[in-house]
């Protein structure tokens, strides 16, 4: 709870929306918005309205209780109603595959299975942008988005990389799966150790939350779980850590 905390006084240093008219405003211009928060429990019609028009638009719609809106707003004057601006729009994974096809390359996709924290997505995005990734993939809820706090932690890598977000990561792994990508995920307990997995070829790399890793149903649809070897006394790395790790025996890999 804590972390989630800090992770939200952190994003609002970035573009916050909020009040009826402005959020409206925001919708029908057609600004990129990464998330809008909604009085739990409020029936206003108005409010409706604006749910209704960001969930046809593709966007993430939480309830959220008067004391969150309350910390989030800057002006203490949200109505109700607050949004959180992504940097930029967001893209499909056919948009990645394509980013692959247009450079004659195998595809190379690195899905985010869950990662709440922004710093974290932030340096998987800049590890995946260096190694020449086609694009990163995200779930729409219980995620960090595309807000300006990723796009710094990134290095301005955010502004280089195809990132699509998707109601069900397993839904896309099986959609990449058809495109004829083999998914690898990493865990502690992987069957695969990452030195000796060929790991050339069309490839998804799963990395997974940072409390709990992959989650079952996502686990159970890689073709190949990869351990890292570990010699201290701590069991795994962070999730960002890990992921640069995987993405560069990818690169060393594919470079041979």
């Amino acid at each position: 709870m804590e972390k989630e905390k800090e992770n939200t006084r952190e994003e609002l240093t970035n573009d916050i929306i909020e009040g009826r008219n402005a959020v409206i405003e925001a919708l029908r211009a057609g600004r990129a918005i990464d998330k809008i928060f909604i009085a739990k429990g409020d029936v206003d019609k108005t409010l409706g309205h604006i749910a209704s028009k960001a969930r046809d638009k593709g966007i993430v719609v939480v309830e959220a209780d008067r004391r969150k809106l309350d910390f989030m707003s800057r002006t203490k004057a949200h109505q109700g109603v607050v949004a959180l601006a992504a940097v930029r729009e967001y893209c499909s994974v056919e948009d990645i595959l394509a980013v692959a096809k247009e450079r004659g390359e195998a595809p190379f996709v690195v899905v985010c299975d869950e990662i709440s924290d922004p710093h974290n997505l932030g340096a998987i995005i800049r590890s995946a942008e260096c190694v020449g990734a086609h694009g990163v993939i995200i779930p729409k809820r219980r995620s960090a988005g595309l807000t300006a706090i990723v796009d710094k932690s990134s290095a301005g890598a955010a502004e280089h990389m195809a990132i699509a977000r998707v109601a069900n990561i397993s839904a896309a792994l099986k959609e990449l799966k058809d495109a004829g990508l083999w998914v690898y995920g990493t865990a502690a307990d992987g069957a695969s150790p990452l030195w000796r997995t060929d790991l050339t070829g069309p490839i998804a790399l799963v990395i997974g939350s940072e409390g709990e890793g992959m989650s079952r149903l996502v686990k159970e649809s890689c073709d190949f779980v990869l351990s890292l070897p570990m010699k201290g006394q701590v069991s795994s790395l962070n999730a960002s850590a890990a992921a640069a790790v995987t993405l560069y025996e990818i690169l060393r890999q594919r470079s041979l």
